[in-house]
């Protein structure tokens, strides 16, 4: 007698005759590997532009890594006999859905890496007055539901359930869903808080937009009863877990590669630290905020016991420090990367030596904290990523020259936005838009005159005002699609659109509108 439960995580469109295979989440893995929107990954940042040096991961190869880790996971969890019921009563953790989860991760992440989608959210929700703005996983939510036609039904892939579930690492919207918001909840969940900076804007991380919020609901039906609504699935925190480890060890390889990551600044701030970090515990948080080798540290260290005190431990800390300082410092970045096969074996055992010890860290939590899922790192290893994680934040992301490119790439974006919607008002050009563009116009126009029918109060933002008649409603929707346009570019499409639409390409004819 077949499972109901697994029926309804299988739940999607029946498989069609151009399908490979017989499992419905490998027909789901096909269908995301074989999409436009996964392919335009290779052309999308990770943290800088790799400008086809084949050094730098780009959003497709750090895809197919965190999949690769994501699947370790979820077939050493199943081995576990500790952990097999745990999981079945949870609702499943099949590598197949992890797999394909992840591989569908960053299909909504637009040009030039987190800094693209900063600018997107800030156009979004002041130009277009979009309240749900712009995020990357709703977005990736977005294009497996609605805009990418390869699924039999040609709106979204039509995947199953538990993997549009699994894709779900925020399962709430901006603001409305569900309700009561988890951003209200006393210790909200890690990504539900609104930014200190954009106070009454809703969750800083959210996986779904109102125009999905039925496809939301319908991926987490299998779950009722075994998750709160707010809580990640098993597999969505396998997912989610993955994408952290694959960022944490393979973007530090990255700029050790390219000569980025020093070793006498990274080695003077954790050295500095390990020798003070008696005397550093005493200064008041405005002494600590001064710049010197230690202090940048020591203030993560005061973030994590604030706020992850459900696992933060000094003790971890101070280990995962040292095994850093050893591992990272001292072993790798000691001698610089020249290319050579000492250097190429050297990173190679860095990164597998490093993955390896945190997937064996794994485990399965029934009760965890409301800042977790239920599949977490052991406590040592998780101490270790937030070092790793804080060796790229203050070494790679916050460099002055990084800074300086990326103003120029947000201006990029920020112009490409605008040319495009001055470009839809003209209505003498109605008929000669990119096609593209066209059909998302009229994809969202449907969406939000439906929404303002049923529930206007989800197209309410931060001002408190529903959209007033025809024009407004409209207005949302060519905002949308013009954020949906921009978003599936990669970062060579949307600088030669942006050089067509300017006036300064020499090319009639351009390749950026294949999305």
């Amino acid at each position: 007698m077949s499972d109901p439960r697994e029926e309804r995580r299988s739940l999607g469109a029946p498989a069609s005759s151009f399908d490979l295979a017989a499992s419905p989440f490998r027909v789901d893995r096909d269908r995301i590997a074989t999409s436009p929107f996964f392919a335009r990954l290779g052309g999308v940042t990770q943290v800088v532009s790799a400008s086809g040096s084949g050094l730098l991961h780009n959003r497709l190869t750090h895809s197919v890594k965190v999949a690769q880790v994501a699947r370790a996971i979820a077939e050493r969890l199943r081995a576990d006999q500790r952990f097999v019921e745990s999981l079945d009563e949870l609702g499943g953790c099949d590598p197949d859905v992890v797999e394909a989860a992840a591989l569908a991760h960053d299909l909504g992440h637009p040009p030039f890496g987190h800094l693209g989608e900063q600018v997107l959210d800030r156009l979004a929700r002041h130009r277009f007055a979009l309240a749900d703005g712009f995020e990357g996983n709703a977005q990736s939510f977005r294009i497996v539901t609605t805009t990418d036609t390869g699924g039999p039904s040609a709106v979204g892939l039509d995947l199953t359930a538990a993997v549009r579930a699994a894709m779900l690492k925020y399962p709430w919207t901006r603001l409305h869903h569900p309700d009561p918001h988890p951003r209200f909840m006393s210790v909200p969940p890690r990504g539900a808080t609104e930014p200190p900076e954009a106070p009454g804007t809703g969750s800083g991380k959210f996986s779904a937009y109102v125009t999905e919020l039925d496809d939301l609901a319908q991926a987490r039906e299998a779950f009722t009863g075994r998750l709160a609504d707010w809580q990640q699935t098993v597999e969505a925190s396998v997912m989610d877990t993955a994408d952290d480890i694959a960022y944490a060890i393979h973007d530090l390889q990255d700029f050790h590669r390219i000569g980025v990551l020093q070793h006498a600044p990274v080695a003077a701030e954790l050295s500095r630290w390990q020798s003070s970090a008696a005397e550093l515990g005493w200064l008041s948080d405005a002494e600590v905020h001064e710049r010197g080798p230690g202090h940048s540290l020591e203030l993560v260290r005061r973030r994590l016991h604030a706020k992850d005190a459900w696992i933060f431990s000094d003790d971890a800390f101070h280990s995962a420090v040292a095994r850093v300082r050893a591992e990272l410092v001292d072993e790798l970045l000691a001698t610089p990367f020249d290319g050579s096969v000492e250097a190429e074996q050297a990173v190679a055992r860095f990164s597998a030596r490093w993955t390896a010890r945190l997937v064996e860290g794994m485990t399965v939590v029934p009760e965890p904290s409301t800042r977790s899922g239920h599949v977490v790192l052991g406590g040592e290893q998780w101490h270790e990523v937030q070092v790793l994680k804080f060796v790229h934040r203050r070494f790679v992301l916050l460099r002055p020259d990084l800074a300086m490119h990326q103003r120029g790439q947000a201006r990029l974006i920020t112009s490409l936005v605008e040319a495009l919607d001055q470009w839809l008002g003209d209505r003498h050009e109605a008929d000669r838009l990119p096609r593209r563009l066209h059909d998302l116009v009229e994809l969202a126009t449907v969406e939000y005159e439906a929404l303002a029918r049923s529930e206007p109060g989800v197209l309410v933002g931060a001002t408190g005002d529903a959209p007033h008649g025809r024009d407004e409603v409209h207005a949302l929707a060519r905002g949308r699609a013009v954020i949906d346009f921009v978003a599936s570019l990669t970062d060579k499409q949307a600088v030669s659109l942006m050089e067509a639409l300017s006036g300064r390409s020499g090319q009639p004819w351009s390749d950026a509108f294949v999305l």
